[in-house]
This record gives C-alpha cells, sequence and structure tokens, in this order.
C-alpha cells in the first residue's frame, strides 16, 4: 500500500512537471514569434521610411532641374539678339582665319613645268621658293585669301620640298600648280604680270603660266583643313 501511494504521488509529479513544461514551452513560442513579427515589422517600416526620404529628395532634385532648364530656356529666349551677334562674330572670326570656305572676285594662276626637252637648268621646274614669292607677291598686292591645289594659305603655312615633292601644309601637291587669289582682279592681275616681275622671271625658264581674271565673285578659296597648335604661346593678362 505504501509503494502505491509513493509511485502515485511520482506520477502526480511527473504530470504536474509535464504540464508545467508545456506551458512554458508554449508561452516562450508565442512570445518568440511575437518578438520576430515585431522586428520584421519595424525593419519593414524603416524601409518604407527611407524609401519616402530617398523619392523626396529625387522629387526635389527633378523640380530644381526643371527650374533651371526653364530659366535657360527663358534667357535663351531673351538673349537671341545676343546669340545672333555671337554667333556672327564667330562666323567673322572663322572667315578671317580661313576656317570658312569663302568666294569672290580675283585671279587664278596655273603653273606648270617646262617640255622635257627645256629641262635643262633647275630654273624649268616649278619650286616650293617660287610658291612662296608668288604668294608673297599676291599678298602684298591685296590678295584677301589664297589657296594652292586646294591648300588654303595662313600665315603659319608651311611650303617645302621633299625630295621631288612639294608640301604644303604637309600634304603633298604636284604640277600643276593652280593658285586661286581673292582680291581685286585688276589689281592682282597687274602686279603678277609686270615686266621683271617673279612671273616674267619664271617664264623665261620656259615655266608655262597662265593668269585668268575671275569677275563675277565665283573664285572659290577652300576652308584651312588642319590643326594648329600653340604649345608656348597663351593670352596675356
Amino acid at each position: 500500500m505504501k509503494k502505491e501511494i509513493i509511485i502515485g504521488f511520482l506520477c502526480f509529479l511527473i504530470a504536474t512537471s509535464i504540464c508545467v513544461l508545456y506551458r512554458s514551452v508554449n508561452k516562450y513560442t508565442t512570445e518568440g514569434q511575437v518578438s520576430v513579427q515585431s522586428v520584421a515589422e519595424n525593419r519593414l517600416k524603416d524601409r518604407v521610411l527611407a524609401e519616402q526620404e530617398n523619392y523626396e529628395k529625387l522629387s526635389q532634385e527633378l523640380q530644381n532641374a526643371q527650374s533651371k532648364l526653364e530659366n535657360l530656356r527663358r534667357d535663351s529666349a531673351n538673349n537671341s539678339d545676343e546669340a545672333k551677334k555671337l554667333e556672327k562674330e564667330l562666323s567673322e572670326l572663322n572667315r578671317l582665319l580661313g576656317y570658312t570656305d569663302v568666294k569672290g572676285k580675283g585671279i587664278i594662276i596655273k603653273l606648270e613645268d617646262a617640255e622635257a626637252s627645256d629641262e635643262n637648268n633647275k630654273d624649268s621646274l616649278v619650286h616650293d621658293l617660287d610658291l612662296l614669292d608668288i604668294v608673297n607677291e599676291l599678298f602684298n598686292a591685296g590678295a584677301e585669301a589664297i589657296s594652292i591645289n586646294g591648300q588654303r594659305i595662313l600665315a603659319n603655312t608651311a611650303i617645302n620640298c621633299n625630295g621631288n615633292v612639294v608640301r604644303i601644309n604637309n600634304e603633298k601637291v604636284g604640277a600643276p600648280f593652280v593658285i586661286n587669289a581673292i582680291g581685286l582682279p585688276n589689281g592682282l592681275y597687274g602686279a603678277m604680270t609686270r615686266p621683271d616681275g617673279y612671273l616674267d622671271l619664271m617664264a623665261s625658264g620656259k615655266i608655262k603660266i597662265q593668269i585668268d581674271k575671275v569677275e563675277n565673285d565665283e573664285l572659290v578659296v577652300p576652308k584651312y583643313t588642319g590643326t594648329i597648335q600653340h604649345q608656348y604661346m597663351e593670352v596675356a593678362e
């Protein structure tokens, strides 16, 4: 009997322990779920707030950009006359510097080497120095734009001889040499055909020379197509 009471009491303790353990586990699980859910909700709220702040920031930047664009459009409309004036000045500078095609009245000079039977001395061929002297005479006579075989002549244009080849603006050119010069036709023609002038001296070496006046403003001198680089020059303050 005593043994049965002890066993019954032990069974009661075991059952009580199981109930307590069950309730503890259940409570822990429930609280854990609530805790995890709360953390997830907080993180989601933080993400939403961050995205909202980012959106508001981008929206403000967009509004600022649109405002600047509108101001630029308004300023452009208000300054259209000024822009046209600047564009005209730029075009004029490009024309004077040789960066645009130009046309007008002037003369055309065509130079060809002497016939093979007459090539008995250096004066029977057109040399780079001949072209340089002719260009100088044309500019001195009032030429406003000059080209040789399509190469625009500028202040820094190099005309030199490399073997049997003449280079202008570092481009190979050969006879016949066609020189277009824009300016007063009669003045240019008179300067280049004067007795004992440079072309007259070249003609004595059997060089074939042809000079024509162009009176219809259609003589074309093409633009300079090379690149000008200044390594040592800068604007003085």
